[in-house]
């Protein structure tokens, strides 16, 4: 499985990115996908999250109403849809998938076992 994030980059305090995750390699069988993030110092963070089976999405906390999740099916590609940016959200985004071994899973229980390169997205005040 490969997963190959793009899109991140330098923006302003309010404006927005889109984050892109091509996905290769994988069945289509997959649970779900999402978006890790990790800046300096802290602990890995979920971010948002797909459900392949019914489209079902989550989202952190602190980036509800601001980021948007979506997939294309047909491009094998999930975005990351970033708006009103922060600087607390600079960080390395992680594109993750559960590629859908054992018992059907949803985002709420996925256990995500690939991971690809990050994109830095940074955000400056």
């Amino acid at each position: 499985v490969q997963l190959q994030a793009s899109g991140g980059g330098l923006v302003q305090s309010g404006g927005s990115l889109r984050l892109s995750c091509v996905a290769s390699g994988f069945t289509p069988d997959y649970y779900a996908i999402g978006w890790f993030r990790q800046a300096p110092g802290k602990e890995r963070e979920g971010v948002s999250c797909i459900s392949r089976r019914d489209g079902s999405t989550t989202y952190a906390d602190s980036v509800k109403g601001r980021f948007t999740i979506s997939r294309d099916n047909s491009k094998n590609t999930v975005y990351l849809q970033m708006k009103s940016l922060k600087p607390e959200d600079t960080a390395v985004y992680y594109c993750v998938i559960d590629s859908g071994i054992g018992p059907r899973r949803t985002c709420y229980d996925a256990e995500f076992d690939y991971s690809g390169p990050g994109t830095q997205v940074t955000v400056s005040s």
